[in-house]
């Protein structure tokens, strides 16, 4: 899965990266720990057109009448999107790309300590997870969330945790977005072994309050 996540991209950057028209609310970057409920710049397109936009973490389904009445849908499982209520629209029509640095991912030591790690792309590029999205409605209440999809994690990554984001290429966006047309679900799948690299951080990212770049370094142990 996903719990957290790091982005430092600059917003100019990411425009830049992604070929899109930044909206004017995205959230302040750096965050080295972005959490559920946190807004995030996710890119969408439509018309010809990409769109750096925000979004709250935690997909809200339609029929929710508050964004706490049920669970928080941080993440959306390959396998069984494409059926459940919540998100089978979203899957088909509102996918969107989410970028980050890297993400952490937590193993447990023999008392039961949580031991945190960090994930991140081993060619040093933006990460980009496969993510979904819709706009919620109640009354004057608007809000537009996403969900990360994520897939059942490869036998190197399984280590850590056994599921994983869905990561994208960037020759993989374009049919993601749907710009290419049909076929995105057969991205939905762990990528290359050597893919994604990853190594142990401080348990100071264990509280969701902390910040700063430290929450990234490598330690020894």
């Amino acid at each position: 899965m996903c719990g957290r996540f790091s982005i430092t991209q600059p917003t100019d950057a990411m425009a830049r990266l992604f070929d899109a028209a930044p909206s004017n609310d995205l959230p302040p970057v750096p965050n080295y720990n972005v959490c559920p409920t946190n807004d995030v710049a996710t890119v969408v397109a439509g018309d010809g057109v990409r769109r750096l936009v925000a979004m709250r973490w935690g997909f809200i389904p339609t029929w929710y009448k508050t964004p706490t009445d049920g669970p928080l849908l941080i993440n959306a499982r390959s396998e069984t999107i494409a059926q459940k209520p919540a998100f089978a629209e979203a899957c088909r029509t509102r996918r969107c790309l989410i970028p980050a640095d890297g993400f952490y991912e937590w193993t447990k030591d023999e008392t039961g300590a949580r031991l945190p790690w960090y994930l991140y792309r081993a060619d040093g590029q933006v990460m980009v997870f496969a993510g979904v999205w819709q706009t919620w409605r109640m009354g004057d209440q608007d809000l537009t969330t996403c969900a990360i999809v994520t897939t059942a994690a490869n036998e190197r990554l399984s280590a850590i945790h056994k599921r994983q984001p869905v990561i994208l290429n960037p020759d993989q966006w374009a049919l993601w977005l749907g710009e290419a047309g049909h076929g995105a679900a057969r991205l939905m799948r762990a990528g290359a072994e050597d893919q994604v690299d990853f190594h142990r951080v401080g348990t100071a990212v264990n509280s969701n309050r902390a910040s700063g770049p430290d929450l990234t370094k490598q330690i020894n142990f």
